[in-house]
């Protein structure tokens, strides 16, 4: 299925945020957004200049980007998504530049399953910055700079 950048990222959103509320989503789509901007460490060198497309497929990022794990089928992916007009909307208003407060320079995020956030983003990369629903938000440490 061949899916332009805009249909991939709303389909990511959905997949990653969908229940999240607005905020949640805004704020995955931020970090997207942060890691196509970024100009030093591993992001810089993925995104190539600013391309969205090579954030979103970068390998090991997005379980939403696997149709396998584990050896079996990953029903939640992003080829299961249907996205509708509020997922677009907020890949329209990430690619326009808007970014949710709070979340700031924020390059992870990942749900803990857990009331409480790890301090650090595994390997040190990153530092907990903000909670938004389910997922913890994690700013680059100095780590960082040299992956």
């Amino acid at each position: 299925m061949s899916l332009d950048t805009r249909e991939l990222f709303a389909r990511l959103i959905q997949c990653e945020a969908g229940g999240e509320g607005d905020d949640g989503m805004r704020a995955v789509a931020t970090v997207i957004m942060n890691r196509a901007t970024i100009d030093y460490g591993e992001f810089a060198r993925v995104n190539q200049g600013g391309d969205i497309r090579k954030v979103i497929e970068q390998p090991g990022q997005f379980v939403c980007m696997r149709e396998t794990v584990g050896g079996r089928y990953n029903p939640q992916n992003v080829y299961n998504m249907t996205p509708t007009d509020v997922h677009y909307d907020i890949v329209d208003w990430a690619m326009a530049g808007g970014r949710l407060p709070g979340i700031d320079h924020s390059l992870f995020f990942f749900n803990p399953y857990s009331s409480s956030c790890p301090p650090y983003f595994p390997t040190n990369v990153g530092v907990i910055h903000n909670r938004i629903g389910d997922h913890c938000f994690y700013i680059p440490t100095v780590h960082y700079a040299n992956t």
